[in-house]
């Protein structure tokens, strides 16, 4: 193949990537309602004092702590910083607990620590099979706090641990963690617009 050729399949590859993603997008605009639900029960639930804790593996992880890095520090407009843990970011306790208790233990022990009545979890995986997930989801529910998922292509075990699941039809696991992206600024922005309603 020359290279030429080969340039021209690279740029079919990469329109292709960008067209998955576009539709992806599009499909993923009937749970714009839900997301605005979501964040309008977490301004409320975080300007009261609550908090909210997210967890997540690898590329998930990083769209947890995406998600309360834009909440204890902000997002679009100035305001006070607000509660929000992601469950993966202490090392220590993860790997404690999973050495103590087993990889599976590793968020729900930590839901149980830092986890009250009322407060919400976000977990986002994108297959929505993963067993520290949904251990965690399941542990939140008995204690009284509030579950969402954010996964992949549903129906899934994560999305049926959870009080309410929001889901991405999409085939590759990338063009998942793209929409779940703008899932979590969606989020970030129905929150500061709740928080600047008149009271």
């Amino acid at each position: 193949m020359t290279t030429t050729a080969q340039g021209r399949t690279a740029a079919a590859a990469e329109d292709a990537r960008l067209e998955a993603l576009a539709m992806a997008a599009l499909r993923f605009r009937v749970w714009t309602p839900t997301l605005n639900r979501w964040g309008r029960r977490l301004a409320h639930v975080l300007d009261a004092g609550g908090r909210l804790l997210a967890c997540g593996n690898g590329g998930s992880a990083a769209e947890a702590q995406h998600l309360t890095a834009e909440l204890v520090g902000r997002f679009e407009d100035e305001r006070r910083p607000f509660a929000a843990i992601p469950l993966h970011g202490d090392t220590s306790s993860c790997t404690a607990i999973g050495n103590d208790y087993g990889a599976e233990h590793v968020f729900a022990r930590q839901v149980h620590a830092h986890g009250r009545p009322g407060d919400v979890l976000i977990c986002l995986s994108t297959s929505g099979r993963s067993p520290n997930v949904v251990a965690a989801a399941r542990q939140a529910r008995r204690l009284g706090l509030t579950a969402w998922a954010i996964t992949g292509p549903g129906p899934n075990p994560l999305a049926r641990a959870c009080d309410e699941a929001v889901t991405v039809d999409a085939g590759r696991t990338a063009t998942v963690q793209e929409i779940h992206l703008a899932a979590v600024h969606l989020l970030c922005g129905v929150i500061d617009r709740t928080l600047q309603e008149p009271r």
